[in-house]
């Protein structure tokens, strides 16, 4: 699910970016919206996804300090 928010923004970029060239920047410019969402949906699943990591070896390191 990672890197379907990437392929995501890319693609929604090059379908705006071009639609912006043919029909111009005015109608389509407000799209670009979705490309920084799909980006901060990858930069942020990213950022969770480290954080669990580090959540998940703290708990492993009380949990052998415990025994």
């Amino acid at each position: 699910m990672l890197y379907f928010w990437l392929i995501a923004a890319a693609f929604i970029f090059m379908f705006i970016s071009y639609m912006s060239y043919t029909d111009g920047i005015k109608k389509w410019g407000f799209y670009y919206v979705f490309v920084l969402t799909s980006l901060g949906m990858f930069f942020i699943k990213k950022w969770m996804m480290k954080r669990m990591e580090k959540e998940l070896r703290f708990l492993e390191e009380k949990n052998k300090s415990k025994n």
